[in-house]
């Protein structure tokens, strides 16, 4: 039987290095090291297939120590995969989102359907989204988002540019741009939200726009920094969304 035995203490953006221990073993969970690294360990002994280089925080030490001597509680639980909601409470400088897609799941717009009859949007649900986003520009987080569409834009997208107006009252700063201004761009192939620049989650659509609300995430720092900056490159080219015409 695995038993949780704990995680990194100091993780507060759910990285997460952690331990478990079964009887005649345990399993530690850390960062992938770079494969230069990785070369280096290979000098001292040799890497099987089915082995996997990983970096641990000394911090972790004290849980191993348990595993090893067997002081642990057992039916210990952790955290979970961590939420959007304390993904944000987490985030202490910057809230970055890339949006890449011309649709996504209507059934989850609540007003989309009016507008699409009459132009109105008295239906629209906020529910919590004004507090989420208010609590961290408050505390002084950044909350910028970019969305990469096509010309002409999609009938979803120009509902979307009727609401962002209470995007942007409730602290964020969105920027639209067109998707053949942003040809030459490396950006990520999916939807992704950074914070502070150390955490990426991905959400992937399927291909009918239906969201399976399932996320991944890494915190590989190779791979914050590459999208952090794919994102910078398109928020310098495009344009305010006060300033931008829908087309």
């Amino acid at each position: 039987m695995v038993e949780f035995i704990g995680e990194d203490p100091d993780s507060d953006q759910h990285e997460c290095p952690a331990v478990w221990a079964e009887p005649g073993g345990m399993y530690i969970r850390g960062k992938r090291v770079d494969p230069a690294i990785s070369e280096r360990l290979s000098r001292d002994v040799a890497k099987g297939e089915d082995e996997e280089d990983v970096w641990v925080p000394d911090r972790l030490f004290p849980i191993v120590r348990e595993a090893l001597d067997g002081t642990f509680e057992p039916g210990r639980e952790g955290k979970g995969q961590p939420s959007f909601d304390r993904l944000v409470a987490n985030a202490k400088r910057s809230i970055i989102r890339l949006e890449m897609r011309d649709a996504y799941d209507p059934s989850q717009a609540s007003s989309f359907a009016e507008w699409k009859q009459t132009g109105g949007l008295s239906s629209h649900q906020w529910g919590d989204w004004a507090a989420i986003v208010g609590d961290a520009v408050n505390r002084g987080v950044t909350w910028r988002r970019v969305r990469v569409i096509s010309k002409p834009m999609s009938e979803y997208m120009r509902w979307e540019h009727a609401v962002t107006d209470m995007n942007v009252s409730f602290g964020e700063d969105i920027r639209w741009l067109w998707r053949h201004d942003a040809a030459d761009l490396l950006l990520p192939a999916a939807d992704c939200w950074v914070f502070d620049s150390r955490i990426v989650r991905w959400n992937f659509q399927r291909g009918d726009d239906t969201n399976p609300r399932v996320y991944t995430f890494s915190s590989d720092p190779r791979i914050t920094r590459d999208i952090a900056g794919a994102f910078t490159a398109a928020w310098d080219r495009a344009t305010p969304h006060t300033e931008f015409k829908p087309e």
